[in-house]
């Protein structure tokens, strides 16, 4: 007898759960792209990841994949938030801020200033502006925008102060 001989490693079945469950998404079927912000502004979003509501547009919280302080998510389509985003273009953009551009407008919710631009798969994209971070939200077609605006604006006031974000 061969007391070397590799024996094969059999896990108990709650195991065997454990470890699917492990390896699986936050929730499975939504992913975001995590951004890379500095020091600073990593902090500004975890401290914003703290103060978010449970429920955005009557959805309860769902966030994405991979598992980040920096992203989160509400209901199914998701309305995804991201924190720590580079500024978009379109904030710096003259036609813009003269009403010129028909898929970007600016405009405030709640004492929040955001750019909204109208994505070609219908969804919205805002981002906060004034503030000393970058934070973008896309809202799926067929969402109430302005009550996903509203639920965060308390939040994103409390954690990312006015300012310039570069």
């Amino acid at each position: 007898m061969n007391a070397f001989r590799p024996r094969p490693v059999v896990l108990p079945p709650l195991a065997l759960l454990l470890a699917a469950v492990g390896c699986s998404s936050a929730d499975g079927d939504v992913s975001a792209a995590v951004p890379s912000p500095s020091a600073t502004v990593t902090e500004l979003c975890r401290n914003l990841d703290r103060a978010l509501p449970s429920a955005v547009d009557d959805q309860h919280r769902r966030d994405p994949s991979p598992a980040s302080a920096l992203t989160a998510g509400w209901g199914n389509p998701a309305i995804i938030l991201r924190c720590g985003v580079e500024r978009p273009p379109k904030m710096t953009d003259p036609k813009v801020a003269t009403g010129a551009d028909p898929d970007a407008v600016a405009g405030g919710v709640n004492g929040v200033d955001w750019l909204m631009e109208k994505g070609n798969d219908g969804a919205y994209r805002f981002t906060t502006a004034s503030r000393l971070a970058y934070v973008e939200v896309t809202v799926p077609e067929g969402r109430d925008t302005s009550g996903a605006l509203i639920d965060l604006a308390s939040a994103v006031k409390k954690a990312i102060p006015e300012g310039i974000a570069d």
